[in-house]
């Protein structure tokens, strides 16, 4: 069987022909084309390569293509054009099979998390940093990287955490990677390597890394998170030897890690070969205070600290980075490199003059006022409307959690908001060792004042709704 690829001429073609049969070429060469298009891999319009070059690169007579380019042109699958060649003919095209949408479809209003409002993105400042790089950037830059990406983004984060979250960052010390991400998997992944066997997460958490802690190797067990943030008594009593903390801001109940907590987290790795990952996710948005600083700043050998652009700018940059202890920036740079030889440079290099210019200082600025006048409208339409919600947490972020009257369960009341077209999300995926309070989730960064309040009082009826029943 000749299994052959060729892009001579406009369009490319993949065929199998099978000399070892009875079957004629010219045959084969109908029904292998005949079949992609039919399969949709031969989209409407494709042009098709020449007769002559099709024949060359598959070792045919340039007559055994032209009988079967005939011989499709007459079946209608393909079109000859003027000028002397050949495209796939818009009727002949059968699209494979798609999943099938939900009939309800997406929300019209959703309070996922996660998702800040993208429509904000500064595009003429970044097109402003991208056509610097691109005017200035020596052309050795654009070589294989560094495992811990480019200097000049390393040194302007560096100075902007250091500036902003009080961190103790050096650029030889910061890797930076496609996001909170890959840079979590990495890390995990070269801390089993080295031993540590227990991943201790926040309970309730993101249940993302649970997943990508077993996939490492390590086990993952959850402790209670307090008002004053992660229960460090029942840390130690865990037996883990590295734990996930968000301290700024505790997700999902927006609990902040109070100054007694955080140092008994410190005396707590100082104890052992341990490690306190510190996933600062979104502490610059703090809306009634100053952000607390991050914990890294305390004890830079036992924390290792990771920052994310996709809750302040947009998550389709993927880009994210990591302060790492002395003794696992080298193993981490590897790791990267073999995941994938570094993050894109260029990518790297306008973020990099985003951030010195101070655009990402302005930027910020001029989202918190925005975000906060949907918290605000958010907390005091749960006031209005459905009084016996309790939003807890401080108040920052994109998101807010609010428990559950008693005679209200979370499954119901999702599936019913969903069939009016209204998107609410539960507490009980975040719970880790066993179902904690009934409560909801409201992610508001991508919303309007005017949903936010719309989406609110469709919550009331829907809940009054569910009552009457």
């Amino acid at each position: 069987m000749s299994r052959i690829s060729t892009s001579s001429g406009p369009g490319e073609l993949l065929v199998e022909l099978r000399r070892d049969t009875g079957v004629p070429l010219h045959q084969q060469l109908e029904s292998g084309i005949r079949t992609r298009i039919r399969a949709g891999l031969l989209r409407a319009d494709t042009v098709m390569p020449s007769t002559r070059a099709l024949a060359q690169d598959l070792g045919l007579s340039r007559g055994v293509v032209v009988e079967a380019y005939q011989q499709l042109v007459a079946e209608g699958y393909l079109v000859s054009r003027g000028g002397g060649y050949t495209q796939v003919a818009d009727i002949a095209v059968v699209e494979p099979s798609a999943v099938k949408p939900s009939p309800s479809g997406p929300p019209r209003i959703d309070f996922r998390y996660s998702r800040p409002d993208v429509s904000q993105f500064p595009r003429a400042a970044w097109l402003r940093s991208i056509r610097q790089v691109l005017n200035e950037t020596p052309y050795r830059s654009l070589a294989y990287l560094d495992g811990r990406g480019t200097i000049e983004l390393r040194t302007a984060l560096a100075d902007y955490l250091n500036r902003v979250r009080g961190t103790a960052a050096r650029p030889e010390n910061m890797l930076i990677c496609n996001g909170f991400a890959q840079g979590s998997r990495l890390l995990l992944q070269v801390l089993a390597a080295q031993g540590y066997r227990r991943l201790a997460v926040e309970d309730p958490s993101d249940n993302d890394l649970r997943d990508v802690a077993a996939a490492a190797g390590l086990e993952a067990v959850g402790v209670p998170v307090l008002q004053s943030g992660i229960d460090v008594d029942a840390l130690e009593r865990s037996g883990a030897d590295v734990v996930l903390v968000t301290a700024a801001h505790q997700f999902p109940t927006g609990a902040v890690a109070s100054a007694e907590t955080r140092a008994a987290l410190v005396a707590w790795a100082a104890r052992g070969d341990r490690l306190v990952f510190e996933d600062d996710y979104d502490a610059e948005y703090r809306y009634d205070r100053e952000p607390i600083g991050a914990m890294q700043g305390l004890a830079p050998d036992r924390v290792a600290y990771a920052g994310t652009a996709s809750k302040t700018l947009a998550p389709g940059l993927r880009l994210g980075w990591l302060i790492l202890p002395a003794r696992l920036v080298e193993p981490m740079s590897q790791a990267k490199l073999m995941d994938d030889r570094g993050s894109p440079v260029f990518d790297q290099l306008a973020f990099a003059d985003f951030v010195a210019r101070g655009e990402f200082d302005r930027h910020l600025r001029r989202m918190r006022p925005r975000y906060r006048l949907l918290r605000d409208t958010l907390v005091h339409r749960l006031a209005a409307r459905l009084p016996e919600f309790e939003p807890v947490g401080v108040s920052a972020g994109l998101h807010v959690m609010a428990l559950l009257p008693p005679d209200l369960a979370e499954e119901p009341l999702q599936a019913a908001a969903l069939e009016r077209g209204l998107g609410v999300y539960g507490l009980a995926p975040y719970w880790v060792s066993a179902p904690g309070p009934a409560g909801l989730v409201f992610g508001y960064g991508s919303l309007t004042p005017k949903e936010v309040v719309e989406g609110i009082d469709l919550l009331a009826d829907v809940i009054g709704t569910l009552r009457d029943v």
